[in-house]
């Protein structure tokens, strides 16, 4: 049968002007209402990071979900917006690259206004037990856990402030060791659990010293272990029998988001306690602050 040209051109455009209503459509779901409450979670294409995303949505905020996969994030999405409760967009960044890192939180600033929730989650755990260097030359989970998080945070100051009481989460763990400050990056005597144990005290260095440089702000900054060894990739990577779910460890950091914690504090689980006793030396934070600054390009 002779088909002519001009009826395949207006199937075409047809086929053309559906593609760009779908989406539109698309665009308008991932869009947050207004007033709505906007959260980001850095890594949350699974995991602890993923459930955190889906109870956020059910409370109405508008979620940032990240991850490295586009396809796991997607599907994050896609469920968010099924639920039919709050709303979600991914973003993808490798935060063992700060250029990709600046460039996410380059794409945040152009495509929102306010940040109410910033929860710095993504990590890589103990396993595997060899060396690894980031794309910058740092030691890698030192970059992911911690470095990364401390320039993302840094950027999106902006949006925080904007909100009218903001909380900044920081995902840490019971796993903590001394800051050698003569070899951050553990060029010797390395291992996988030093390294994870350093970057997660880190976290805490700058829990304690952001809480204090945003005294005067509606922001609080609060971290936490949310729980020993939850059933998640990282865990079972790492060789370990998982002892708790992820469900234990969200209700943690959801205490951090929704309750009257404080700011500048360290949690296990649901209870403030101290860290390691380094988290509280001065110096020591400040020099790590400076150090952080310059690694990071900040300074």
């Amino acid at each position: 049968m002779l088909i002519r040209t001009s009826t395949i051109q207006s199937l075409l455009t047809s086929l053309v002007l559906l593609c760009c209503l779908f989406s539109t459509i698309s665009v308008a779901q991932m869009t947050p209402r207004p007033e709505q409450k906007i959260a980001l979670v850095s890594g949350s294409s699974s995991g602890l990071g993923r459930e955190v995303a889906f109870r956020l949505s059910a409370l109405d905020y508008f979620v940032i979900v990240h991850g490295r996969n586009e396809e796991r994030g997607m599907e994050v999405v896609k469920l968010i917006e099924e639920s039919g409760s709050g709303g979600a967009r991914f973003y993808q960044a490798d935060f063992g690259a700060f250029d990709q890192v600046r460039q996410f939180a380059d794409n945040i600033l152009r495509d929102f206004t306010r940040l109410d929730v910033l929860i710095n989650n993504a990590g890589i755990g103990s396993s595997p037990a060899t060396r690894l260097v980031s794309e910058n030359g740092h030691e890698l989970r030192f970059q992911v856990n911690y470095l990364s998080h401390f320039l993302l945070t840094h950027e999106l100051l902006p949006l925080l402030l904007e909100s009218d009481a903001a909380r900044i989460v920081n995902v840490s763990s019971g796993a903590q060791q001394d800051i050698d400050f003569d070899n951050v990056m553990l060029e010797r005597g390395f291992s996988g659990g030093r390294a994870y144990a350093q970057s997660k005290l880190a976290q805490i260095f700058f829990t304690i010293d952001l809480a204090e440089t945003l005294a005067d702000e509606n922001i609080l900054v609060n971290a936490l272990h949310p729980a020993t060894f939850m059933d998640t990739a990282m865990v079972r990577n790492a060789g370990a029998t998982p002892r708790t779910t992820v469900d234990e460890g969200a209700d943690g950091v959801m205490q951090l988001v929704t309750d009257d914690v404080g700011t500048g504090n360290y949690f296990v689980r649901q209870r403030a306690v101290r860290a390691n006793r380094q988290a509280y030396d001065g110096e020591d934070r400040a020099r790590l602050w400076q150090l952080s600054l310059q690694l990071t390009g900040l300074d």
